[in-house]
């Protein structure tokens, strides 16, 4: 037997989770799935269909589908209320951004789609940096060392 003790969690997982907390991981979820769907589609394209570009079609699905394990694991992390899942999740927002003013300054179909990203990843946003997402993933600000 050993006498350390185990450690603890940084996070508070006494409590219930926060709807914020839940809402953000889900909105992550959401945009990792739809990374999956897209490299799916870009996968299928390339192989059954007939693109411009076959190799180009392939090689865009499988980069769109390993770009999804990084909200898909930041939703999960979040879920499990882990605060190293929050960086990754602020970063799929902030990559997002740009793609949705891209999106937004096309014509046709990808307007709508647009924004509805930015809706998803401001929002995404506000969730992650709000103080209640903080407290509960167990992140203490700058100069902050109390326990």
């Amino acid at each position: 037997m050993s006498t350390e003790q185990t450690p603890t969690t940084t996070s508070d997982d006494t409590g219930p989770r926060p709807r914020r907390l839940t809402y953000a991981a889900a909105l992550a979820a959401l945009e990792g799935l739809a990374l999956v769907a897209g490299g799916v589609w870009l996968l299928v394209l390339g192989v059954a269909g007939e693109p411009d570009d076959r190799g180009q079609a392939v090689t865009g699905g499988v980069t769109l589908i390993v770009l999804a394990l990084l909200p898909l694991l930041a939703a999960r992390g979040l879920l499990a209320r882990r605060s190293w899942s929050r960086g990754p999740a602020v970063i799929t927002q902030l990559m997002a951004l740009p793609v949705a003013y891209n999106m937004l300054r096309s014509d046709g179909v990808a307007i709508p789609a647009g924004i509805a990203l930015a809706l998803v990843s401001i929002t995404a946003l506000f969730l992650l940096l709000n103080p209640e997402t903080t407290q509960a993933l167990g992140i203490r600000g700058p100069g902050n060392t109390n326990a």
